[in-house]
């Protein structure tokens, strides 16, 4: 049995790629990157027939038989895909560790559906959303999307988090007798009995994949970076359930020894990895797991997080993993290690995840690299690069136009003109 009939998630958001088209549809591209080959080609004509590429070639002239989109003043790549984000918590970061819990069910998801709108507006028509904190919100947003009533990217979803109770997975900094409520506790576990019964929840629930805190948090009250929070029997036994029921893992994992630890016990992709060693990135390469690493919103947390009053704690928190995870990040790079694209969208407001791609090229990326992460590699680490991440007949029409070349000046992506997703028009 394939992928595509095991991931019943996965498959409902590929649902919403085919918009039924009589006719085909086409689109003029002035120039069209390769993420491939890492190169642009010039005056392209893609054909789009019932949401999916069926043809790229050169501009020859208007066709007769479809409506033509003119985008010969821009470039034209795939749709990008953000591999780390938290859409459906909707509300995003603020001074209040407790801020989840100030919000109700029916305003999270209206909040959720405004920001899922402005993620695809901004060029991101794929996000793997790692974690709510009211579980299983993400579902209900993914399937929204996915049958058309709200519009966003395509979801791929966690349900919540596998952590330890008052962990980084947990709401943190409540009010002395505060608790919070069952829903935001479905992934709290002790011991690998525990660890493996929430597995079956989330994805019974319908989460397309595991997300473990295997290591303390940056921006949760109490919770270190580099402890180790899960013991790596706890984290192989979610990791082994969630292979057994079709599904995989990733892990949230800043410290070291909590790298080494998902990545031995059968992680996917290892989030943050901020204090990650020379031991963690060999074995990252060895063992073929992705890095997904947010190097842009350190930035964002030093200025406005100390503007805004944001707990002294994780104001110093992140000082002390910032430039570590950017070092990290040069030598992974310089060492061959699968880097995908992750940006922890809603520590920073939603929209502005393409700020990474520069912070990639400064930290030892060219231009194409950094393009190829938020496109194939993200596609590969999702296990949809049948479907997604380049400009090619085959693959689902999620294309991105921007003014000027992306491979000479990347931060062009943070100004998009207009965004396909499945073949329709979402922006502007």
């Amino acid at each position: 049995m394939g992928w595509r009939t095991a991931l019943i998630g996965v498959a409902l958001a590929l649902a919403g790629i085919a918009a039924a088209h009589a006719a085909p549809q086409y689109v003029r591209a002035g120039h069209l990157v390769d993420v491939a080959h890492g190169e642009v080609q010039p005056d392209r004509l893609l054909t789009i027939v019932d949401g999916r590429i069926a043809a790229v070639g050169p501009w020859t002239g208007p066709p007769a038989d479809g409506p033509i989109l003119d985008w010969s003043r821009y470039t034209v790549l795939p749709g990008l895909i953000d591999l780390h984000t938290h859409v459906a918590d909707g509300f995003g970061q603020s001074n209040d560790p407790a801020e989840p819990l100030k919000h109700g069910p029916a305003e999270t998801a209206l909040k959720g559906a405004e920001t899922a709108r402005g993620m695809l507006r901004s060029g991101f028509t794929t996000v793997r959303d790692v974690g709510a904190y009211r579980g299983l919100s993400d579902v209900t947003l993914r399937d929204a999307i996915a049958r058309g009533w709200v519009d966003g990217p395509r979801m791929i979803v966690a349900g919540g988090y596998i952590t330890t109770p008052g962990g980084g997975g947990a709401v943190t900094g409540l009010k002395t007798g505060q608790v919070a409520p069952p829903e935001f506790r479905m992934g709290e576990v002790r011991g690998t009995a525990q660890a493996r019964a929430a597995v079956r929840r989330l994805i019974g629930g319908g989460a397309d994949f595991i997300k473990i805190i295997a290591t303390g948090a940056v921006l949760a009250v109490g919770s270190e970076p580099g402890a180790l929070e899960l013991t790596e029997a706890e984290i192989k036994a979610a990791c082994d359930e969630a292979k057994a029921l079709g599904k995989y893992c990733i892990a949230h994992a800043h410290g070291a020894e909590g790298v080494k630890a998902a990545i031995r016990a059968g992680a996917r992709t290892i989030e943050h990895a901020s204090l990650i060693d020379d031991e963690g990135i060999a074995l990252a390469k060895a063992r073929g797991v992705w890095l997904d690493m947010d190097i842009y919103n350190g930035d964002w947390i030093e200025e406005f997080g100390t503007k805004e009053g944001w707990p002294a704690e994780y104001l110093r928190k992140n000082r002390e993993t910032t430039d570590v995870q950017r070092e990290g990040f040069r030598k992974a790079v310089a060492a061959g290690v699968k880097l995908s694209f992750g940006t922890d969208a809603g520590v920073y407001p939603y929209g502005l995840g393409a700020r990474q791609f520069a912070y990639m090229v400064r930290y030892g990326m060219t231009p194409a690299q950094a393009i190829r992460a938020a496109t194939l590699e993200s596609a590969a680490a999702l296990g949809m690069e049948r479907d997604l991440g380049q400009a090619a007949p085959g693959f689902a029409a999620d294309l991105v136009a921007v003014e000027g070349d992306p491979l000479a000046d990347v931060r062009v992506l943070e100004r998009v003109a207009g965004v396909l997703k499945g073949g329709r028009l979402v922006a502007p």
